[in-house]
């Protein structure tokens, strides 16, 4: 029997696991504590039974590996996964596409007195004790803007309204229904989430940036920025006007050009004070055979193909909750390379810190 999964995210303690259980009969309830996984001890529950793992590595992706994923298998039927806050849904549903599970849905549950300050903060996951590994360098914010990013349904804790908060999350994820946790009905919530939601899939980097069609008009101080160029960044005054995704910014996420990689589309995403930088591949442009990429990243490419630069593009979309979208979208333009810059871009030798970041990383 395949298995059906509910993954229930969030930083903050819940019941909404063990309300999705309750409302699905014949279901089981998993829940992991990773708080000693530093140490190679994981203590798993399925249905209220308590099993303590030693892994050989203490790491996410050992967990993944090594026990849910294959107890998810095993189990069959559905399954109300309470995930670990240092197990972000995302991940965990990348590592579910090498089983047969299908995920029916991501409920994530949002604090609505701490949510906003999180996702604006710089605070890492080992300030909070959170921190899966000695290595793990993750912020509170890089969380739970993912968390509330990916999901396909929000449920809210907490008393009283925030405006602010709403605005963000409407602009975050403007598909997902919300519901209060006082008024909960599970099933009803379930039953709410769009046919065409995300339930764990992915898209290469390429696809569109703006999902669901969020309010673009500003609302109690919270706005959008997408921000669209056929002109590639300076690198290195693209590095010194990153500064300006920080400060009251909840989330940056878009595909970058850089002079100095002409070639090769980075992918750059930050949530409050914390930012990555990753590759996202070739542009095809810089390809001669399009036959391995997927039909609907041609189809966009086409539709909006310039006859010098091919697909190449600068596209950012950035949340601000405080921060002037005036200001940000200068920097950037200012961090454009000019037109003599362009016209000799060939010849340039650019100092690349994107190129050393990313070397970084792939050492890391």
């Amino acid at each position: 029997m395949r298995t059906e999964v509910v993954l229930v995210a969030g930083l903050a303690d819940h019941d909404v696991a063990e309300e999705l259980w309750r409302a699905c009969p014949g279901s089981v309830l998993v829940r992991h504590d990773l708080r000693d996984l530093a140490g190679g001890v994981v203590r798993r529950w399925v249905d209220g039974e308590l099993t303590v793992l030693e892994l050989a590595h203490g790491c996410v992706s050992c967990t993944l590996r090594l026990d849910l994923l294959p107890l998810l298998e095993r189990l069959g039927g559905r399954v109300v996964v309470h995930l670990d806050p240092a197990l972000e849904p995302e991940a965990v549903c990348f590592a579910l596409r090498e089983v047969d599970v299908r995920v029916e849905a991501v409920v994530t549950v949002v604090d609505r007195a701490a949510w906003l300050a999180d996702a604006t903060g710089e605070d890492a996951l080992a300030d909070r004790g959170l921190a899966a590994a000695e290595a793990d360098d993750r912020t509170v914010a890089q969380v739970v803007v993912g968390q509330a990013e990916f999901a396909d349904a929000l449920v809210l804790t907490g008393v009283g309204t925030d405006p602010v908060l709403d605005a963000v999350l409407d602009r975050l994820n403007p598909r997902a229904p919300r519901r209060d946790r006082h008024a909960l009905d599970a099933a009803e919530l379930l039953a709410a989430v769009p046919d065409d939601a995300r339930r764990g899939r992915f898209d290469d980097g390429f696809g569109a940036l703006l999902h669901g069609q969020p309010p673009l008009e500003p609302a109690h101080g919270v706005a959008v920025v997408h921000f669209v160029e056929r002109r590639p960044f300076h690198p290195m005054r693209l590095h010194e006007a990153l500064d300006v995704l920080f400060d009251g910014v909840v989330r940056t996420r878009g595909r970058v050009w850089v002079a100095s990689q002409p070639d090769t589309a980075l992918w750059l995403e930050s949530a409050g004070g914390g930012l990555s930088v990753g590759n996202l591949g070739p542009w095809l442009a810089a390809v001669d055979d399009w036959s391995g990429f997927p039909v609907e990243r041609r189809a966009a490419a086409s539709a909006t193909w310039d006859p010098v630069h091919g697909d190449r593009s600068q596209e950012l979309v950035v949340i601000t909750a405080s921060a002037s979208p005036e200001e940000i979208t200068a920097a950037l333009r200012e961090a454009l390379v000019t037109d003599e810059e362009l016209a000799l871009a060939d010849e340039l030798e650019f100092a690349d810190p994107f190129a050393e970041w990313h070397d970084e990383m792939e050492e890391a």
